[in-house]
């Protein structure tokens, strides 16, 4: 996300004085909230779903997201590129290509 974005984000927050209420544990219930709405676009129909509104909660997925890396002072990237190291190894492209399996069934 750009930089502009993410400063409109925190302005939001900021202007409207919520950020007394953004404990990172108010934050999680958030995120899994808006992830459940998410998911609720796709309840009955894998393929016949509403685009704005699945952008509507993912957009609110990532604002929480956002608001969580502020709480704690984390960088996206840095946490991301961490993570992805632990998948790239516990799942190497030879074994896990094209199989869904979890790691240990490789």
């Amino acid at each position: 996300m750009n930089q502009k974005t993410i400063e409109r984000i925190r302005k939001f927050t900021e202007d409207r004085d919520w950020d007394q209420f953004h404990s990172p544990a108010n934050l999680a219930k958030s995120i899994s909230i808006e992830a459940n709405e998410l998911l609720e676009c796709f309840q009955w129909n894998d393929d016949d779903y509403d685009l704005d509104h699945v952008k509507e909660e993912l957009a609110d997925v990532i604002v929480y997201c956002q608001d969580m890396l502020d709480k704690l002072g984390l960088d996206a990237d840095e946490i991301v590129n961490a993570k992805m190291a632990k998948n790239e190894a516990k799942y190497p492209v030879e074994k896990a290509k094209g199989r869904y399996d979890k790691y240990s069934e490789l």
